[in-house]
């Protein structure tokens, strides 16, 4: 029987767009891949870190919670991302909202679902950092940015959490998800000279 739920009816913010940006995958040394991965789970998390709030939500997580900026965590499918000295983001393919705000119980804080506020797109190959250089103010260079790092930025005009996941270069954006299309169409126009030769 089909689900006709509202799981059923949803539908990404970037769905429209894999077709396209499947289109601009561009292959070889000089390659360079885009695609969504939709409906990840994002949960805000405020408490005040040397808490025993802090303690017990470090426990449901199974890792700590990152104390410098542009410091993640990991354990399993979960990530846990520096937001602030007392904000964190759980990154996760499951929901965790409802044993973090358990974990956090009575104390003072605050644990959100901000799931639907963002999506989630990835950016690989050879070619992704000189993609991402084209509009992002930082310095993307490997003595700066590496795997697990994790901070806000901007990707041309678009307001993003910036993930580097591992050395390929593989990067995950989080831009809200009113931006995304903008986004999706800036990264696959900026890709589009990566399919052709080289200009020395």
């Amino acid at each position: 029987m089909a689900d006709t739920g509202t799981t059923a009816l949803r539908s990404s913010p970037l769905a429209h767009l894999a077709d396209r940006m499947r289109a601009a995958t561009v292959t070889g040394a000089r390659g360079v891949t885009l695609r969504e991965l939709p409906f990840l789970g994002m949960v805000n998390v405020r408490v005040d870190p040397s808490s025993a709030a802090a303690g017990r939500i470090e426990t449901a997580v199974g890792a700590k919670l990152p104390r410098r900026c542009g410091d993640t965590t990991s354990s399993g499918h979960r990530t846990v991302v520096w937001l602030g000295p007392d904000e964190w983001l759980v990154l996760s393919r499951s929901d965790e909202a409802a044993a973090l705000r358990e974990a956090l119980g009575q104390d003072p804080g605050s644990v959100v679902d901000v799931s639907a506020n963002r999506t989630t797109l990835e950016l690989s190959g050879p070619s992704a950092r000189q993609v991402l250089e084209k509009g992002c103010p930082l310095d993307l260079h490997p003595r700066s940015f590496g795997p697990g790092r994790a901070v806000s930025t901007t990707v041309g005009p678009v307001a993003v959490l910036l993930w580097q996941i591992d050395d390929a270069p593989t990067y995950r954006l989080l831009p809200r998800s009113s931006f995304a299309d903008y986004l999706g169409r800036w990264i696959v126009d900026a890709m589009s000279e990566f399919g052709g030769p080289e200009v020395l």
